[in-house]
């Protein structure tokens, strides 16, 4: 698996080549994250983004389908004791419904072959109440051309699915039908989208 060939060096693209994006989502994304909120996180890699979470959160179930990513992201964030890490596959979640204040799924949707599976597995996780929060990379540039990143990265396997724009990313979780989605910038060398919805109740 492509993922577990580069859990080594994943920290070094986000912490080095792409820090300043990074450390704009981190605080994008905690300050949608509650002090008594439990929250899952979908997709959390090497734990970089798990950490900030679990500085704010009451609760962080933190989950990859990577073991090598699962085993890194455990190393990252041993200094915490409300995070409770395990495998799992986004299109086929196994907690009960409405267990989550917040549901997380960072750079992730892109590369699903069924990212509206994976978005109706978080959005039954999430309560009635509560928030999905899916942040990914930009990889298209506005006049629709794949960025330099989405084409070095889907050569050297990671097998991108989707390409985005902001405009696009937007859309496609309107298309799903959201009825409020909010998209939060994190600009840098390879921007990521923030989308930030309330769950749908629609039945």
């Amino acid at each position: 698996m492509f993922w577990d060939k580069v859990a080594g060096v994943y920290d070094i693209f986000v912490n080095v080549i792409n820090r300043k994006t990074h450390q704009k989502l981190k605080k994008i994304v905690t300050e949608m994250i509650g002090h008594d909120d439990t929250v899952l996180e979908c997709a959390c890699g090497t734990g970089l983004l798990s950490a900030v979470i679990a500085l704010k959160c009451r609760q962080l179930t933190a989950t990859d389908f990577s073991r090598k990513m699962l085993k890194k992201a455990e190393r990252n964030c041993s200094a915490f004791r409300n995070i409770r890490f395990a495998q799992a596959d986004i299109t086929a979640l196994s907690y009960p419904d409405s267990s989550f204040d917040k549901v997380v799924a960072g750079n992730v949707i892109h590369l699903l072959d069924h990212p509206l599976t994976a978005l109706s597995e978080m959005n039954r996780v999430c309560k009635d109440s509560g928030m999905l929060i899916i942040p990914t990379y930009i990889n298209k540039d506005p006049e629709g051309r794949t960025s330099v990143f989405a084409g070095a990265v889907g050569k050297a396997g990671a097998n991108f699915k989707r390409q985005f724009t902001a405009d696009s990313y937007r859309k496609f979780f309107l298309d799903a039908g959201y009825q409020d989605v909010k998209v939060f910038m994190a600009d840098g060398r390879i921007p990521c989208a923030v989308a930030v919805m309330k769950k749908s109740v629609k039945t």
